[in-house]
């Protein structure tokens, strides 16, 4: 691999050229691109398909690039993204780096077990890595799926890259701006899932929010996935409508048409890609895949046992035509000609005062330079620049969103255009007086608009009208009004009056049908938030209308006089709860009431309907305890208000239970927290048909681990099953797949792990035959023995690639013996990417090869059961009355 800073200098010349030695691929269009990916890691696929480079003249790595794949170990590089970027130098097309940064794939190690700031400095390293192979790259996906919970990894990553500020889009800004110091010239893409369908309203206030904000962002990508049975109304509805709000270039960067039917493929391709294609905004097409049955879905691929399929026949005929050659693109020769962005000191301004607003441009073309610089406000031209840097003291007019738009003239007499929008507020008002101790109703958040009082993410009220201009969700409940519909990342912020100072109990009035949710009080001094409480978790209440009282407390004190208190939404997309009010009451803490929980249970993983004892343990004035609260997931468990304060509890469904005690002396002094975890997990049970474990000599079919959910019996690195095969319901994300003539284990990942009940009924030494795929290098997966907690390793496996649908037995001897009786087999994935069909289990003790010539007598060959067997039959076999291994 030729990976020298060279090699990679001359690889961005190529690009330049490109324009000139293009015309083998199926895009004519000088300005656009039509790309694919690699398959199974290789460029070209093979088998009868021509080579890439005569049908896409743009690639991106399936997988290759992303941080995971290259940063498996810490400190050490696996740059299999080398193959294609070398490919797309030799044959002069452009090349997109995905991704910097995926709350989906990002390395083990990577863990919140490591410090914010470690994490943190490891971003930056990759980057810089990144940075210091590829130094000249042209695009790149910077971020990619963070609307939302897409992906259950970007709450880590968000926190590592500084969290949500003041936009609640810090932690991606912060990205792009890494993304911009390295690479300046390249083209920095916000990427996410099908926004065509999915979170659009989410997805549209992301990448706004990042463009006002002034991140260098240079495009958004929608990824197509699943668009088999879009209408072509709705798909130019749902592009106009994202184009119409950020009015930005796009690309469409992952499109597959996963229709299993040639002619439905054909006529949907027909139907939606000249929309997509020809949109003037459009800077290129990216499809995720052309070979079928080696895409991450079934029925995606063009070309099918070497030949095209129609929908590709179609694909070559139009992109011949006129309007494909000539349809409009963002970046002229697909390069990004100057750096702009409109960047305010902040996204809310005050009507009146001014408000700095710096344009920031430079030529990527270092022989240009910028002539001057018209600024346009709700498009009238509000001042025009003639020096760098180019700031504008911006005082608004009016309230509401304001449209902002920088011009720059360069000196050729070229014009390059950037939006932006920031929003004025009229000063900050309370609603309504509130004075602590005492009470903060939900919906009496401060007056101001989005920004100011409050952050909102649809803009819309979604229940009454009590307060009208603005999108908060207030609802009817509890006899009143709450605020509801509430979504992570969104605030609220109430102007106190805190008459006396230290520290407070909050308990808050809520109701919610789901966990996963809570939320965090802040003081807001100028901006510059301070956390007073921990996160304060909302638990089920069993319905939006069922209404409980969960206890908080601040962490810090209060300090008298006004003060403003933030109240942040925290939690899962789609989580949503009501909270109707938060009572502040002054707070003495008693220092010598300090509480332990402690439990019959040791360690603290149980299973459920287990019968528990919590009693409060505290050091001295027993005689003082008027009582004591005992609160499950936040929620008045039990008043106990004699000697010895015990509770019984009895866990009835999975997941994490938190327990918390408070007493109380005859003072009304509390003591501080006594706070325990539970980890609840389901009673294993094996998965076959007569739930009894699987006997051993015999064999484990892969898909067969053990009931219980992830944690207990498995675990998987998220809870989607790529196989999609719907062999069972209860796997929580384990991917099994039909193959093989039957279902097994496949889009394995490092670290995953299944067990298996197995009754062991002849002890001693034991061979296995493991029937196996892959597609990729370096596939290994480990057999391994659970006793008293601890795994004993019993085998290493290396799995070939040979191609992930070639199955193919691997054996050898276990490392250790097996006692008889009941066992858990642990199988643990060591190396990504290994489909595990089934293991075969042998007993091997007192077998031995007696002499070659026994081995290779003639004479018919049976198993331990009788029954006839041939040449390909592995384990042992009977021959001429004497047993022998046959491997």
């Amino acid at each position: 691999m030729r990976t020298s800073i060279k090699a990679l200098t001359v690889l961005s010349v190529a690009f330049c050229l490109f324009s000139a030695k293009a015309g083998a691929q199926l895009s004519k269009n000088p300005n656009k691109f039509l790309g694919n990916i690699t398959t199974r890691y290789q460029v070209d696929a093979g088998g009868g398909v021509p080579a890439y480079y005569k049908l896409w003249n743009q690639i991106t790595p399936e997988n290759e690039s992303k941080w995971g794949s290259v940063e498996g170990t810490q400190g050490r590089y696996n740059w299999g993204s080398d193959t294609p970027f070398n490919y797309a130098k030799e044959h002069n097309f452009t090349y997109k780096f995905h991704a910097l940064v995926w709350g989906a794939q990002y390395p083990n190690w990577f863990s919140s077990s490591m410090s914010v700031n470690d994490r943190y400095n490891a971003i930056v390293k990759w980057f810089d890595a990144v940075k210091a192979h590829y130094p000249d790259l042209p695009m790149i996906d910077v971020v990619n799926e963070a609307v939302g919970m897409h992906q259950q990894g970007n709450p880590l990553m968000k926190e590592s890259l500084g969290g949500g500020g003041n936009t609640g889009y810090d932690w991606l800004i912060n990205a792009f701006e890494m993304a911009h110091e390295r690479w300046p010239n390249a083209i920095l893409i916000y990427n996410d899932y099908n926004t065509f369908q999915y979170d659009t309203d989410a997805y549209i206030e992301l990448v706004r929010t990042l463009r006002d904000a002034g991140a260098p962002i240079d495009a958004y990508g929608c990824q197509s996935h699943d668009v088999d049975n879009i209408s072509k109304s709705n798909l130019q509805s749902a592009m106009a409508r994202i184009q119409d709000a950020v009015k930005m270039p796009m690309y469409i960067t992952e499109l597959d048409i996963n229709v299993e039917n040639d002619a439905q493929q054909k006529a949907q391709y027909e139907s939606i890609f000249p929309l997509m294609w020809e949109a003037d905004y459009c800077a290129g097409v990216t499809i995720w895949g052309y070979v079928y049955g080696a895409t991450w879905v079934d029925h995606s691929g063009l070309y099918k046992s070497g030949s095209e399929r129609p929908a590709m026949t179609w694909l070559k005929e139009y992109m011949a035509t006129d309007k494909a050659k000539n349809a409009k693109s963002p970046f002229p020769n697909m390069k990004k000609q100057i750096s702009l962005y409109i960047k305010p000191s902040s996204l809310a301004a005050t009507k009146g005062d001014p408000t700095p607003i710096t344009v920031r441009a430079q030529m990527t073309n270092s022989s240009k330079t910028i002539d001057h610089v018209e600024f346009y406000a709700d498009n009238k031209l509000y001042t025009t620049l003639t020096e760098a840097p180019y700031v504008v003291d911006f005082v608004p007019e009016t309230t509401g969103k304001i449209e902002l738009k920088a011009v720059v003239y360069d000196s050729d007499g070229n014009s390059y255009v950037r939006m932006g929008g920031i929003t004025a507020y009229e000063p900050r008002a309370p609603y309504k007086s509130i004075s602590l101790p005492g009470t903060i109703q939900a919906e009496y958040y401060d007056e101001g608009l989005e920004g100011t009082a409050y952050h909102d993410y649809d803009k819309e009220n979604q229940g009454n009208t009590i307060r009208t201009g603005n999108g908060v969700d207030i609802v009817s409940g509890n006899s009143g009004y709450v605020v509801g519909y509430t979504e992570n990342g969104e605030w609220l912020e109430y102007t106190v009056d805190v008459k006396e100072a230290g520290l407070y109990t909050c308990e808050a009035t809520v109701s919610s049908p789901a966990e996963g949710s809570g939320f965090i009080l802040a003081i807001n001094d100028n901006n510059n938030l301070t956390e007073i409480t921990d996160l304060i978790e909302v638990p089920n209440t069993g319905a939006y209308d069922t209404y409980k009282t969960i206890p908080g407390r601040t962490k810090i004190a209060l300090n008298e006089g006004r003060q403003i208190i933030r109240l942040t939404i925290v939690g899962k997309s789609g989580n949503n709860f009501n909270i109707d009010k938060i009572a502040f009451r002054h707070l003495e803490v008693d220092t010598t009431l300090n509480l332990n929980i402690t439990s019959e249970m040791s360690p603290t993983t149980i299973n459920t309907n287990t019968r528990l004892y919590f009693t409060p343990e505290y050091a001295d004035r027993e005689d003082a305890i008027k009582n004591v609260k005992v609160y499950i997931d936040g929620i008045l468990y039990k008043t106990l208000t004699k000697k010895p304060f015990e509770a019984i509890y009895r866990p009835t469904v999975k997941g994490s239970v938190n327990i918390m005690a408070i007493a109380t002396d005859t003072l009304k002094r509390e003591s501080e927290i006594a706070k325990m975890t539970l980890i609840v997990n389901n009673k294993r049970v094996p998965y076959t048909s007569s739930s009894k474990s699987t006997i051993l000599p015999g064999i484990i079919q892969a898909e067969d681990f053990d009931k219980g959910g992830d944690g207990t019996t498995f675990h998987d690195s998220d809870t989607k099953d790529e196989g999609n095969s719907k062999y069972r319901t209860d796997n929580e994300g384990v991917d099994v797949m039909r193959a093989n003539g039957g279902y097994v284990i496949s889009y394995t990942a490092v670290d995953e792990w299944l067990e298996y009940s197995v009754n062991v009924q002849s002890g001693g030494t034991y061979s296995y035959a493991a029937t196996v795929a892959s597609g990729s290098d370096n596939s290994s997966f480990r057999i391994g023995l659970m006793k008293d907690g601890q795994e004993i390793t019993l085998a290493n496996i290396d799995v070939p690639n040979e191609g992930r649908r070639k199955y193919s037995d691997v054996s050898g001897d276990l490392l250790e013996e097996l006692e008889e009786g009941e066992q858990i087999i642990r199988i643990t994935i060591t190396g990504a990417n290994c489909n595990i069909d089934k293991i075969d289990f042998t007993c091997t003790t007192g077998v031995s090869y007696i002499t070659p010539d026994d081995m290779n007598a003639a004479g018919t060959r049976y198993n331990l059961g009788g029954a006839i067997v041939g040449d390909e039959f592995k384990g042992i076999v009977i021959i001429n009355g004497k047993k022998v291994l046959q491997k």
